[in-house]
């Protein structure tokens, strides 16, 4: 009966090691949607080029921007309430303060690519 319940036991710890390197691959996932809305900003100066009047797609951009950086902290924050409600076993999840620091990094970056933006 022991080995029965030690068995149930480590298939539970499996199950939750897996979702905790799902959540990192999903959080992953946005933080590269994020950059795609960014991608999205960046391109629509190349596409718009001398569009008139400059500031609509400069305007257009900057929504895209703000996406991204809404993504960024959107995906941190649900990242780590999941990690919160689990336990590692076998798998060591990335700590809860990496992935603030990476969004933050990634936000004034993108905040960054805007400025630059609306200045050319």
């Amino acid at each position: 009966m022991s080995n029965s319940n030690e068995l149930a036991q480590d298939r539970t710890d499996w199950a939750e090691d897996r979702t905790i390197l799902a959540n990192e691959r999903t959080f992953a996932g946005w933080m590269r949607t994020g950059m795609a809305s960014t991608a999205l900003a960046v391109g629509l100066r190349a596409v718009f080029g001398e569009f008139e009047p400059t500031w609509v797609a400069k305007a257009i951009a900057t929504v895209f921007i703000i996406v991204a950086v809404y993504i960024f902290w959107a995906a941190q924050q649900s990242a780590c309430q999941t990690l919160s409600r689990l336990n590692d076993n076998e798998a060591h999840a990335q700590p809860r303060n990496r992935m603030r620091v990476l969004s933050t990094i990634f936000s004034i970056a993108v905040i960054g690519v805007g400025a630059i933006l609306w200045a050319l």
